[in-house]
């Protein structure tokens, strides 16, 4: 097998093919054909065809695409047609998610993880009867943020001060191996992809990957690209370290039963440790500090934990239906390792 550390990890992806008219016009901006005019009045803000179109705009400032022009990060015309896209996606998170600003209590709500053989989640089925194929679709899945792992957390980094910044960037130092590039966390998942014979190559999944799926991530960018939404950047943040200590020890115990290797379980296993800290300082040197300072953000930080909650219970569900129907989860079946 070749380790991930030993290929280079540079590479661009190949545009994807275009799911609708929205995800077609962003697609010819990149290839730079005229751009279209565009009509969101129809458009579902989850659908594949927008959330397909926003992941383009959005990968711009990420990798780019294979033949695209580093120039057209800040296209206007890209830039308005990716104005257009928020709108009509940040639009619906406002009117789906209820509004509150006591972030004590969201925080509360949730460490309390439900109990009892009837528990729901796609962690809480892998770990109790899953199937290798199943699990091998989630990380599939996931692959689409695990691979650049903290970067869409990292812009809101210039947008905090003072101690709340700096709590911030203790975590994000972990994520990043704290300074040991073979400990990244989006290397361990690399690795991982490969023992159970997945590629590994940065955006390999696209294609496969549901609107559901991309929905998360983008929500992550959003969030960090805008200082507006610097509240909501650091709840979504808070949301992902507060509860992923707990799935992450069920999935190990899902890959144990499954029989995969060690490079398989090092990942998540990193993050039953990692994550159970990361709550503390999360909360103690992250959200306390910020809230002191801006009080006024607490309602942001608040929509950006239940926004990304309902995007994550979104393709949650997904998965699970898919799978208790006997289908796939991804739009084709995953491919194998490029290792």
């Amino acid at each position: 097998m070749t380790g991930t550390l030993d290929r280079p990890r540079t590479a661009a992806p190949e545009l994807p093919t275009p799911r609708g008219p929205l995800s077609g016009a962003v697609v010819a901006a990149l290839r730079g054909d005229p751009v279209p005019a565009v009509d969101t009045a129809d458009a579902d803000p989850y659908g594949d065809d927008l959330q397909l179109a926003l992941h383009c705009c959005y990968e711009l400032h990420y990798r780019g695409f294979a033949g695209v022009d580093d120039d057209r990060e800040w296209d206007p015309a890209v830039l308005g047609l990716r104005r257009q896209l928020e709108q009509v996606f940040l639009a619906a998170l406002r009117a789906d998610v209820e509004p509150g600003d006591d972030v004590a209590a969201e925080v509360e709500s949730l460490l309390v993880e439900p109990v009892g053989p009837g528990v729901r989640g796609v962690s809480h089925h892998l770990q109790r009867d899953g199937t290798l194929g199943q699990l091998r679709e989630y990380v599939a899945h996931r692959s689409i943020y695990h691979l650049k792992e903290a970067d869409p957390q990292a812009w809101v980094i210039p947008r905090l001060s003072g101690p709340a910044k700096a709590g911030l960037v203790t975590v994000e130092h972990d994520e990043y191996g704290s300074g040991r590039p073979e400990r990244m966390h989006s290397t361990l998942f690399a690795e991982m992809m490969v023992e159970i014979g997945l590629s590994d190559a940065y955006g390999a999944y696209v294609e496969q990957a549901p609107g559901a799926t991309l929905a998360e991530v983008n929500l992550m960018t959003l969030c960090g690209l805008h200082r507006g939404l610097r509240g909501a950047s650091v709840g979504q943040f808070a949301m992902v370290e507060l509860t992923s200590s707990p799935g992450s020890e069920r999935l190990v115990k899902a890959m144990r039963r499954l029989g995969c290797g060690p490079a398989a379980i090092r990942f998540y296993d990193e993050h039953v440790e990692a994550d159970a800290v990361h709550e503390q300082v999360v909360r103690r040197s992250v959200l306390d500090p910020l809230l002191a300072a801006e009080p006024e953000l607490a309602a942001d930080v608040v929509f950006g934990i239940r926004a990304s909650s309902l995007l994550a219970e979104r393709m949650g569900e997904h998965l699970l239906g898919c799978w208790e129907r006997g289908t796939t989860s991804l739009r084709t079946t995953p491919t194998g390792s490029a290792g």
